[in-house]
C-alpha cells in the first residue's frame, strides 16, 4: 500500500517579492497545478492516502476559486482518503469555508484522533495547541500490532521547550509504537531517527517561493510492505530555486564578469529561479555592472537576480603617496571612523562618481 505525505504547500502565497506581478500571479497558480498534479500522480500510482501535514494554504484568508478547486479535487478522487492537518499559517480556515466535508477528507482537532487507512494501518494526529501541548504525548495510545502512522505540524525538538506549543517534542515520542512520524513546518526534506524502530520525517515544500527555499522540492511516497514503511522522497516541483557564489575576484571587465557568471550557472536548468551572489576580492577600478549582467541572466532563466557580496581590494601603500584627488579620497575614507564595510561601499560609490559613472 502506497501513502503519499505532503506538507507546506501554502497555495495563494504571495510568491518571491522580486518577480513582477505577472510572474508572481503565474507562480501562485503553478503551486496550485503542482499540488493537482501531484494529485494525479497519486491516482495514478493507486496511492491509497494523502497526507497534508499543514499549511496547505498560506494564510488563514483563503481565496474562494482556490478553496473550490482544491475541494472538487479531494471529492473527485474518492478513492483517495485526504489526511488533513492544519497548520500554524491557516489554522481551521479551510474546514469553516466547507459546508460538508467529504467522506474522504479525513481531519484532526486537539485531541488525538485514529484513522484505519488499511486493515492494521493506522494514521493518528493532532493539532498542537496551548491547551495541549504539555499533555498530548502522554495521552498517545498506538497498537503495536499496527503499522502506525503519527501526523504532527511544529518545529522538532530533542528537547522540551517551556511555554512553546509548535515545538514537536521528539524524546516524548519515542518508544510510541510510532513506525513513521510524518511532520509538516520545515520547508526542506528531512529523514532521521526517532528510536530504534522508526524514522521522523519532513517531506518539504512542494514548490519553493523565494530564496530562502532553495534546492530539490517535492513529497515523500511511503510504502507499507511486509509490516515495514519504506519512503522515498520524489522530487516534484515545475521549478526550482538555485543561488549560487560566483567569485570574480582579480576581474576587471564587465565582460569577464559575465562570462565567469555564464560558466559557473552552466547545467541549470533555465526553468530554474536563480540567484548568483558575486563573492571575492575586486579591484576599485573593477567595473560590475549589475543591471546589465541580470538582464544577461534573466535572457536565459525564468528569473533571475545577481546580488554584489564582494570586497574591495585597496592597496593602501598605492595610495599612501599619491597626490592624486583620488589618493587623497581614499586616504580620508580609511582615516575615517567608519565600519570596514562602510569605508569599501564609500570608496566604490566615490572611485565610480570621480571616473563619471554616477550621478552626483
Amino acid at each position: 500500500m502506497k501513502i503519499i505525505h505532503c506538507s507546506d504547500i501554502h497555495l495563494n502565497s504571495k510568491m518571491e517579492s522580486s518577480l513582477s506581478s505577472e510572474k508572481a500571479k503565474q507562480r501562485k497558480q503553478e503551486l496550485l497545478l503542482t499540488f493537482s498534479k501531484m494529485v494525479d500522480y497519486a491516482r495514478s500510482e493507486n496511492v491509497k492516502a494523502i497526507i497534508i501535514a499543514g499549511d496547505l494554504f498560506d494564510t488563514e484568508s483563503i481565496n474562494k476559486s482556490t478553496s473550490e478547486y482544491v475541494l472538487d479535487l479531494i471529492k473527485g478522487n474518492k478513492e483517495i482518503k485526504f489526511i488533513y492537518l492544519c497548520g500554524n499559517h491557516e489554522k481551521s480556515s479551510f474546514l469553516n469555508y466547507i459546508n460538508e466535508v467529504p467522506q474522504n477528507l479525513l481531519t484532526f482537532n486537539d485531541d488525538w484522533k485514529y484513522y484505519n487507512i488499511d486493515e492494521n494501518v493506522v494514521v493518528a494526529g493532532i493539532d498542537i495547541t496551548k491547551s495541549n501541548f504539555k499533555t498530548l504525548y502522554s495521552n498517545l495510545k498506538l497498537n503495536k500490532n499496527n503499522i502506525n502512522i503519527v501526523v504532527m505540524h511544529g518545529q522538532a525538538s530533542k528537547y522540551f521547550v517551556e511555554d512553546n506549543f509548535e515545538i514537536v517534542n521528539l524524546s516524548m515520542l519515542k518508544n510510541k509504537n510510532i513506525n513513521y512520524l510524518a511532520l509538516g513546518h520545515i520547508h526542506s526534506y528531512f529523514l532521521d531517527k526517532l528510536d530504534d524502530n522508526s524514522y521522523y520525517a519532513y517531506s518539504g515544500c512542494l514548490e519553493g517561493r523565494g530564496f530562502d527555499e532553495c534546492g530539490k522540492k517535492g513529497f515523500i511516497e511511503l510504502e507499507v510492505l511486509n509490516g515495514q514503511i519504506n519512503s522515498k522522497f520524489v522530487p516534484f516541483a515545475k521549478r526550482e530555486i538555485v543561488e549560487t557564489d560566483v567569485d570574480i575576484s582579480n576581474l576587471y571587465t564587465i565582460k569577464e564578469i559575465d562570462n565567469k557568471i555564464a560558466e559557473n550557472v552552466k547545467g541549470i536548468n533555465p526553468t530554474s529561479l536563480i540567484k548568483v551572489n558575486l563573492v571575492g576580492e575586486i579591484d576599485e577600478d573593477a567595473n560590475i555592472d549589475l543591471p546589465f549582467l541580470e538582464n544577461n541572466l534573466n535572457e536565459i532563466f525564468y528569473f533571475a537576480k545577481i546580488e554584489n557580496k564582494t570586497k574591495l581590494k585597496i592597496d593602501i601603500e598605492k595610495y599612501s603617496n599619491d597626490v592624486s584627488i583620488k589618493g587623497e579620497f581614499i586616504r580620508q575614507v580609511l582615516a575615517s571612523d567608519l565600519s570596514d564595510i562602510e569605508k569599501e561601499q564609500v570608496i566604490l560609490y566615490g572611485i565610480k562618481a570621480l571616473n563619471g559613472e554616477v550621478d552626483l
